[in-house]
C-alpha cells in the first residue's frame, strides 16, 4: 500500500492553527467531512473515542489518529503540520507539530493496519518528518509523501 493510495492533495493542511489535541482533532474532522461527505460531528466522535483507548502521539512530534466509520467506501488520509506545536500525551512526552489523520471503513480489516504500518513506518525516518516540516507548499509536500514510492519502483 503506498502513500498515494490513502492521501490526496486536498487532503494537505499547511499551518493549522489549533491550541489543543482537542482541538487539533476538530479542525481535521472538518476537513475530513468536506473530502469525504461525512458528517463532522461522525469523524470527530471516531477519533475522540480512540484517543481514550490511548494517544495516537507516536513521538518525534507525530501524531496518527486514526478510527473506523461504516459510511467509508475508502481508506481516506490527511495531512497536517500545525502552526505551533501542541500537547498531544505521546509516547515521548514531546508537542506534536506533525498529524497524518487516517479514516478507513469498518470493513477494511487488515488493509486499515497495513496503511497505519506504511505511515508508521514513513515517518519514523528523521529525513522524513524533516522534509515535512519544511516543504513551503502543499504540492511540495504531496511529493515528498509520494516520491519514495516511485524511488522503490524504478
Amino acid at each position: 500500500m503506498d502513500l498515494s493510495d490513502l492521501i490526496k492533495l486536498e487532503g494537505i493542511i499547511l499551518a493549522l492553527r489549533a491550541k489543543s489535541k482537542k482541538h487539533v482533532l476538530q479542525e481535521m474532522s472538518a476537513a475530513a467531512a468536506d473530502l469525504t461527505g461525512l458528517p463532522e460531528r461522525d469523524i470527530f466522535d471516531t477519533l475522540l473515542q480512540r484517543e481514550r483507548l490511548g494517544s495516537t502521539g507516536v513521538g518525534q512530534g507525530v501524531a496518527i489518529p486514526h478510527g473506523k466509520l461504516a459510511e467509508l467506501t475508502e481508506i481516506v488520509g490527511l495531512f497536517a503540520r500545525l502552526e505551533k506545536p501542541i500537547e498531544f500525551e505521546a509516547v515521548d512526552g514531546e508537542p506534536v507539530d506533525v498529524v497524518f489523520l487516517l479514516l478507513a471503513p469498518e470493513s477494511a480489516g487488515a488493509d486499515h493496519l497495513k496503511a497505519l504500518a506504511r505511515i508508521s513506518r514513513f515517518l519514523r525516518a528523521p529525513s522524513s518528518i524533516e522534509n515535512l516540516r519544511v516543504a513551503a507548499s502543499s504540492d511540495a509536500v504531496f511529493a515528498i509523501l509520494t516520491e519514495s514510492e516511485k524511488e522503490h519502483a524504478a
